[in-house]
């Protein structure tokens, strides 16, 4: 009997249990927050918590100001970054310079242009008379007699020049006190130095650039930097941005001064190698003309 009323007991608990476990599930939710109305007073249309329609709306309605943000603005992948213009450099040393500065950078300009100048000059020259030293070879030493050969020279050639030096002191008997041998020789070697002194014309130029545009530049450096470090006491402030650059600016006249005078070196060593070329010909050929005048004339 008690056995009975113990299960009907049991069963009376679990049937109870099972009906408070959904109602204590639904009271344990949030209830939804009460959106207030223009007057203070919380609006009362708003949708219970059970009902789940309301959420998405609320959602969408919040993401649409996020959504409606412009994008910050992007450079396109391929577009190139913009280039800056260089506050320094030959341009800004022209610019901010005085007239020392100045000066020297169009000192520097003329020697640059003079070395051009001769150097296209003198080895025009110098390729002409080449041209001419293998004309006689052909033509003069070919020839049946000495005046034939003395024609077929163009009228401009220097050793044109040369035989008929030798021949005006051929055609004489010398002098009192000098035989007509060395009559002869020192008539050609009189000719050989006039031409000789015409090639070396204007080589020296190239050779005092070459020695002193160093320097020139040096002087602009110097003056620059001077400058530099006055201004930058006057403003009282010794920053290496402050620094770097009007020192960077004047050590250009360093530059401008090296790179007028390397050419003038190389191209100074350059004529003075070809001179001795054509000399060796000049005198080769005044030799052996000497001997054929001599000879011919005993």
């Amino acid at each position: 009997m008690i056995s009975k009323k113990l299960a009907i007991a049991a069963a009376v608990a679990l049937l109870a249990g099972l009906s408070f476990g959904p109602a204590s599930a639904q009271n344990n939710q949030p209830p939804a927050p009460a959106m207030a109305t223009p007057g203070g007073a919380p609006d009362q249309t708003a949708a219970p918590a059970g009902d789940k329609t309301a959420a998405p709306a609320a959602t969408g309605q919040a993401a649409a100001p996020a959504a409606a943000a412009p994008a910050p603005a992007t450079p396109p992948p391929g577009a190139a970054p913009t280039e800056q213009a260089n506050p320094y450099g030959l341009n800004q040393l022209w610019v901010k310079g005085d007239f020392v500065i100045r000066g020297v950078i169009v000192l520097l300009a003329l020697m640059s242009i003079g070395t051009w100048y001769i150097f296209f000059v003198k080895f025009w020259e110098q390729s002409r008379m080449l041209s001419q030293a293998n004309q006689v070879e052909k033509r003069f030493w070919a020839s049946n007699n000495l005046n034939e050969g003395i024609d077929k020279l163009a009228k401009n050639s220097v050793f044109r020049t040369l035989a008929e030096s030798g021949v005006r002191a051929s055609s004489g008997q010398g002098t009192g006190l000098v035989n007509l041998n060395d009559w002869i020789g020192m008539s050609l070697n009189r000719q050989l130095e006039e031409i000789n002194a015409k090639l070396q014309g204007g080589i020296a130029f190239l050779a005092s650039v070459g020695s002193t545009s160093p320097f020139v530049g040096l002087f602009g450096t110097v003056w620059g930097i001077l400058n530099a470090l006055v201004a930058i006491g006057v403003a009282g402030q010794a920053s290496i941005d402050k620094v770097a650059g009007p020192v960077g600016e004047a050590l250009i006249s360093t530059a401008i001064g090296l790179a007028v005078a390397v050419p003038a070196v190389l191209l100074y060593n350059f004529l003075v190698r070809r001179n001795k070329v054509i000399n060796e010909k000049l005198r080769s050929f005044a030799s052996d003309l000497q001997t054929y005048l001599v000879t011919k004339g005993k």
